[in-house]
């Protein structure tokens, strides 16, 4: 005990300012008083919410603007599973994201404690990345370091730690934390195989996707893409991967798309250059744009992740890299498809098309979304819950690097109130627009108190 420095709680926020964690969201409970203190004593800002899922949610909204990590923190048992939407989303979104969930003491597990859990049990993988369980002080530094490697190697994604709540009052002299460096792999497959596959395509579309895209790969595979007239098209909820005012930016895979442009993929295509998407259910369209488990089309499939390479695809060339290494090492090619992607870019513009000055209803969605697609500012960051609505949104508004777009591919239903308030308060000087439908809005409509007590100004 005579070397003892800190509590286990005190290493924990230690650990969360040596990752740069500048916020955190969440709602308090008994069950890690001590972290709480120590976030008080931290230069760390704690959002609280109003509800556990609301918390995830900003967290996992947060991390997806910034590129940052997203941190939450709940208490245990109800407080865990309130907000366990918001890791299912993190999971299905790959977004970086750490759950901190307070735990019964230890002296205590086993017994069906008050609201006791088994959290290993309960987020395991594939739910999560990884969990872990904090048995003692002494850990905390190590388990902190390794959990923000696992949210941020490969595909990124939430990892779970549960805190035994007598465990955070423990001392220990162990709190020196060395965050683990993220490995730059050279990007691994064979790029002569690609760049011979793309020379002889005719008809091959880019399909875009994923997290963890720089604005400056952004910009770099759209000039690449531009130089060969190769078309763009960005996968369920990604449109900011591509600035769509882009000449070969032709449209979006996710729910209601366009059906020339699902024709066009389907049956038209002789090539797919998929890149950091692993093809889901909502961007194949079902499982139907490419036949399983040999597409029709010749498959180039980029991705961080080996065990994604196969697991519904057989690729014929498969690249093992993260996008940023991937974009840097782009091939020059001998090809232009300038005819191709040119009737698919018209497709597109004649499916985004709105020309209607007046209304055959008195709330018409359509005059709606053609005046917030003609009033928004350049930089607007445009929030979107589940629902039928959201067809307008992906259908009329434009995206891209200036115009962000944060909205759950898991489909969750109370994202677009908590995940506007997380993006004011990341961006306060910066338009942010939340669109939801009613029921999305009930559900989460309680954030509003933490967009006042924050002094966030987001447009719902």
């Amino acid at each position: 005990m005579k070397d003892a420095q800190m509590t286990g709680g005190q290493v924990l926020v230690h650990a969360l300012e040596k990752h740069d964690v500048d916020i955190a969201f969440g709602v308090a409970g008994e069950s890690y008083l001590a972290v709480l203190d120590a976030l008080y004593d931290s230069n760390i800002r704690f959002i609280t919410n109003r509800q556990e899922g609301g918390a995830a949610f900003m967290a996992e909204a947060y991390a997806k603007l910034t590129g940052k990590t997203g941190i939450c923190f709940v208490t245990r048992g109800p407080g865990a599973t309130n907000g366990s939407i918001g890791v299912h989303t993190a999971k299905q979104d790959s977004t970086p994201m750490i759950y901190l969930i307070g735990q019964v003491a230890r002296d205590q597990e086993g017994r069906e404690a008050f609201q006791e859990i088994d959290y290993r049990d309960m987020f395991k993988p594939p739910f999560t990345k990884a969990v872990f369980q904090i048995d003692h002080a002494d850990d905390v530094a190590g388990i902190m370091a390794e959990a923000f490697f696992i949210a941020n190697d490969g595909r990124k994604g939430p990892v779970v730690i549960a805190l035994p709540e007598d465990m955070l009052t423990e001392l220990t002299g162990k709190t020196a934390v060395k965050p683990r460096e993220i490995a730059q792999n050279a990007p691994m497959g064979d790029f002569e195989a690609l760049k011979a596959a793309l020379e002889r395509a005719s008809k091959p579309v880019a399909i875009l996707g994923g997290s963890g895209w720089s604005e400056s790969s952004i910009e770099e595979f759209a000039k690449w893409a531009r130089v060969h007239n190769l078309p763009i098209v960005t996968s369920f909820r990604r449109q900011d991967l591509c600035d769509n005012t882009h000449d070969c930016y032709v449209g979006e895979l996710g729910t209601g798309p366009n059906p020339a442009l699902v024709t066009a993929v389907r049956d038209d295509s002789d090539l797919i250059l998929a890149v950091n998407t692993r093809l889901g259910e909502i961007a194949s369209q079902g499982y139907t744009l490419l036949d399983i488990p040999k597409p029709r089309q010749t498959l180039l499939h980029i991705y961080p992740e080996v065990a994604e390479f196969g697991k519904v695809y057989e690729a014929e060339v498969a690249i093992h890299a993260d996008v940023n290494d991937f974009v840097a090492k782009l091939p020059e090619i001998e090809a232009d498809y300038a005819g191709w992607c040119n009737s698919l870019r018209e497709n597109y513009l004649n499916w985004t098309k709105m020309d209607k000055d007046t209304g055959d209803f008195d709330v018409d969605m359509d005059l709606i979304f053609k005046y917030i697609r003609d009033n928004s500012p350049e930089n607007t960051i445009y929030t979107t819950d589940a629902g039928n609505f959201s067809g307008w949104a992906q259908r009329y508004l434009k995206y891209g690097p200036k115009h962000r777009l944060l909205a759950p591919t898991s489909g969750a239903m109370g994202y677009g109130v908590p995940s506007a308030i997380s993006a004011s308060i990341a961006q306060p000087a910066t338009t942010v627009i939340g669109m939801m439908g009613d029921g999305g809005f009930m559900m989460s409509g309680q954030e509003l108190a933490t967009a006042m007590a924050n002094k966030a100004r987001p447009i719902i």
